[in-house]
């Protein structure tokens, strides 16, 4: 019998022989589009520079429907998904962001593939691109070395940046280079970010354990701690459901903690997420492995 987990109003019950396809690989993350097919950013087992990870779409009984940029993705790392089933992929490793249309045709790459930017520049190790349903404008989380949030036209012209550019806990942690900053507007690892119906910028600040809150232009709101997000994903009711390495929490535009629940020592952990329309939750746990979590 599959365990339920969750709490007040917000119950779901663990599939965790949801997906019917073998995965050659690790999932970072992955994203639902308007039919709630789910797209798979796998990393391969095999060197990095093989170009072999891929996004995999299996339907929402879990079975395989088609692969996306296959020999041509080094390290997919967040994917986003528009209301118009544009799909945003940030190719860590290959230093850009990759749009595919909704048949899987590559439309727009920002950035230049192989080359990372000069400090403060757009991309060194991007971690996550979305859409503004506002503005139409781009955001990026430039996470692992450059500790920026860039904004992009829908042209891919950089318009905006914000953050101190300098190295993170990714490069203290590794290298014993630079000093990771807890300032206000500042970030120690911006993993990933989503972005609100009315324009509001919610980044995961990862090592420094908290979400920031900007507006479009970059302008410092509020901020709420929470330890380790990853990414997060709104719903259809714009309540954001975010994936820690503790487990998921649920949160008000606000910063109101609405549920959060960890789970157990075989799901413990999440690195990616995503809520479908039926208010089903997709999560990558430790070892990048998916999960399904269905609302009941």
């Amino acid at each position: 019998m599959s365990e339920i987990v969750g709490v007040n109003d917000y119950h779901y019950k663990q599939e965790p022989e949801w997906a019917q396809v073998e995965i050659k690989g690790k999932v970072s993350d992955m994203a639902t589009d308007s039919s709630n097919h789910v797209y798979l950013a796998v990393r391969t087992t095999q060197a990095e520079d093989d170009n072999t990870g891929v996004i995999m779409v299996l339907d929402s009984t879990g079975h395989f429907v088609h692969n996306i940029g296959a020999d041509k993705l080094k390290t997919p790392h967040h994917i986003w998904i528009s209301p118009d089933d544009e799909i945003y992929l940030t190719d860590c490793e290959d230093h850009v962001v990759r749009v595919y249309d909704r048949t899987g045709n590559l439309t727009q790459i920002i950035g230049t593939p192989g080359q990372p930017g000069m400090p403060e520049a757009p991309f060194n190790m991007p971690t996550c691109a979305v859409q503004s349903s506002s503005s139409g404008d781009i955001f990026v989380s430039d996470g692992y070395r450059q500790n920026r949030i860039h904004r992009f036209n829908n042209d891919g012209e950089l318009k905006l940046s914000w953050g101190k550019g300098d190295r993170n806990q990714y490069d203290w942690e590794l290298f014993g280079l630079g000093t990771p900053s807890t300032s206000k507007g500042e970030f120690n690892t911006p993993h990933s970010l989503t972005l609100s119906a009315d324009g509001r910028v919610y980044v995961m600040d990862r090592s420094n354990h908290r979400v920031q809150v900007f507006n479009e232009e970059g302008t410092y709101i509020n901020e709420w701690a929470l330890p380790h997000p990853n990414k997060a994903a709104t719903d259809n009711e714009g309540m954001l459901h975010i994936a820690t390495w503790e487990g998921i929490a649920i949160f008000d535009l606000e910063g109101k903690t609405l549920g959060k629940w960890g789970m157990d020592s075989q799901w413990k952990g999440g690195h990616g997420i995503c809520v479908d329309s039926n208010a089903n939750i997709y999560t990558t746990g430790v070892e990048m492995s998916i999960h399904r979590f269905s609302r009941v």
